[in-house]
């Protein structure tokens, strides 16, 4: 009976850890979109236990009319929740999809592109000549509305690992 519980306890704190993670998702949607993205779970979640699993999504498709899934397409959907997808942690896929946001390690390494020191900053003025110059050129108000809610250290330098957290996952100062 212990080892049941325990196992309950671990499998309800790694649930509620992955639902802390990313407990602002809730802000990127309205109330609409929010009971549609749960409609949708409720459809994929055959057997009801407010998980997604591998049998969940190949009952899914089996009344879609694909039958022979193979099993790593279902193995890769999954890992791309990182542990266990909840209707949280579905919401979240579904919105980096939607708001296109690159996972943030990829941003990350795109910093340290900038970063040869390796100090985890990036110098501001030199980030804003590119930003104005380079590639999707932002406009010079688009620039200061950025820098507004970049995280800079004392000597006004780019936290880029902060700002990368804040683009992933949003400010913490909005929930």
């Amino acid at each position: 009976m212990a080892s049941r519980k325990a196992g309950t306890r671990g499998k309800a704190a790694a649930t509620k850890q992955t639902q802390r993670g990313s407990s602002n998702v809730f802000s990127m949607f309205e109330q609409a979109q929010i009971q549609e993205f749960k409609e949708a779970f409720s459809c994929i979640d055959q057997n009801r236990d407010g998980i997604i699993c591998k049998s969940d999504l190949r009952e899914t498709y089996s009344q879609l009319g694909k039958v022979s899934v193979p099993e790593e397409e279902l193995d890769a959907m999954l890992q791309e929740g990182k542990g266990p997808i909840n209707f949280t942690v579905f919401l979240t896929l579904f919105g980096e999809k939607l708001n296109g946001t690159d996972p943030e390690e990829a941003i990350l390494s795109a910093f340290r592109m900038f970063d040869p020191s390796g100090k985890g900053v990036v110098n501001k003025d030199e980030f804003k000549q590119l930003l104005l110059t380079q590639a999707d050129k932002f406009s010079p108000a688009e620039v200061e509305q950025m820098f507004a809610l970049t995280p800079m250290d004392l000597a006004g330098n780019i936290d880029y690992k902060s700002l990368c957290y804040i683009i992933t996952h949003g400010d913490e100062k909005e929930e």
